[in-house]
């Protein structure tokens, strides 16, 4: 699969260590080194599960490692948010059993067929009549058209900008009239039809949802057509240093109340990523050269912490020092360059660590299993890093999820 790519392991990658700092006494890992935690990953799929009053789709797109999607199963995840065929071919080879939906709202027609014929995907989104057009053509042969309908179709519903940490609103979506008449054009070719909604990645307002809802709810009343499914999609958010989000519960009942504005029995999907995958992965990266209080290590924004880049996402930070006991009890706050010669490979955190940092200290920062190694590239040769997983906890909870 075309995602194995980020990733590569020894022989002994399989192994589970105890404590990352196990590992890294017994191989003082050179490249970056990414620290896979499935008791945790398991754990927090459970407790999103048993919130949840609907259906749970976790976004492939957030981490694809393999490892990572059998961790979600073991915790009692079977549906599956793909973004493309690559992610629909990866998650029926890793888990064949698995529910699989193409929630991109705009695909290529051989994606659409492939998806379809090849792998049994049956659910699409879209958001623009020409979109749906495609999905139809693609999927229903011209001499089944009197065939009772197999297709799921999700309307993705545009939102006004809110209170996210990274906004999705300009991108996909249809406004709320095109949103009626698309229902209405798709409501013959669905044998379950609904409408998708995304507030943004990490958002921090669990009223979002509530809004999203409502919105929903008028465009079902005013296209007068039935609709069975509404996707409150992602952006449920996990604790950063000094972000901590509302508990899990407060999104929940935000939800839930919501749903008020829906007709009676209509299903509640969701596709947390962030959620569930975040505290399950850390990074172990290694200082090259400290100047001032900024420090040189090998990895960066083209690696695993394209986050750290541009959104300035701050991650939980410690030092890994071999041979000696002790130390300053000083901290400061650095920032970081990687490996890369782009200056713009800077990651400004800041990221709190101790003042006596020097060459050959080993940081974790956690909060990394999502949106870190599914984001590296291979720039000026550094794509390299071993995965390992891990048995310690992970490094920052979130308020409402069960993580260990």
């Amino acid at each position: 699969m075309a995602q194995a790519r980020f990733y590569s392991s020894r022989p002994s990658g399989r192994a589970t260590f105890p404590s990352v700092d196990t590992v890294v006494a017994c191989t003082r890992p050179a490249e970056p080194l990414l620290c896979l935690r499935p008791a945790a990953i398991a754990a927090s799929a459970r407790g999103f599960l048993a919130s949840f009053p609907g259906d749970v789709l976790y976004a492939v797109k957030c981490n694809p490692e393999p490892r990572v999607l059998r961790s979600l199963w073991a915790g009692g995840v079977r549906h599956f948010d793909c973004a493309s065929l690559a992610e629909v071919a990866l998650v029926r080879e890793v888990l064949p059993a698995a529910e699989l939906h193409f929630m991109h709202p705009v695909k290529s027609r051989p994606a659409i067929r492939d998806a379809f014929d090849v792998y049994g995907v049956t659910d699409f989104a879209f958001d623009s009549a020409d979109e749906l057009a495609k999905i139809v053509q693609e999927t229903i042969p011209v001499g089944l058209v009197g065939d009772p309908p197999v297709l799921g179709l999700f309307v993705r519903l545009a939102l006004p900008k809110g209170e996210a940490v990274y906004d999705l609103s300009g991108k996909f979506g249809a406004p709320l009239d095109e949103v009626i008449e698309l229902l209405r054009a798709a409501r013959p070719h669905a044998a379950r039809l609904g409408i998708a909604f995304h507030v943004g990645s990490q958002c921090l307002e669990p009223q979002a949802y509530a809004r999203a809802m409502a919105l929903a709810g008028e465009a079902i009343a005013k296209s007068g057509v039935a609709v069975d499914v509404v996707d409150v999609g992602g952006g449920f958010p996990v604790s950063y240093p000094e972000m901590v989000p509302p508990p899990l519960g407060d999104y929940i009942a935000a939800i839930e109340a919501g749903s008020a504005a829906l007709p009676e029995n209509t299903r509640l999907w969701a596709e947390p990523g962030r959620a569930l995958v975040a505290g399950g992965g850390s990074v172990v990266l290694q200082v090259q050269l400290r100047r001032a209080d900024t420090l040189f290590v090998n990895d960066g924004i083209y690696g695993n912490l394209s986050d750290a880049g541009a959104l300035g996402f701050r991650f939980p930070a410690r030092r890994i020092r071999l041979g000696e006991v002790g130390g300053t009890e000083e901290f400061t706050d650095f920032a970081l360059f990687g490996p890369t010669c782009d200056s713009a490979d800077r990651m400004r955190g800041p990221f709190c660590l101790p003042a006596d940092m020097r060459e050959g200290d080993w940081i974790e920062l956690g909060q990394l299993g999502a949106y870190g190694a599914c984001l590296r590239t291979g720039f000026n040769g550094f794509g390299r890093a071993e995965v390992i997983e891990v048995a310690d906890p992970p490094m920052l909870t979130t308020p409402g999820y069960a993580e260990g």
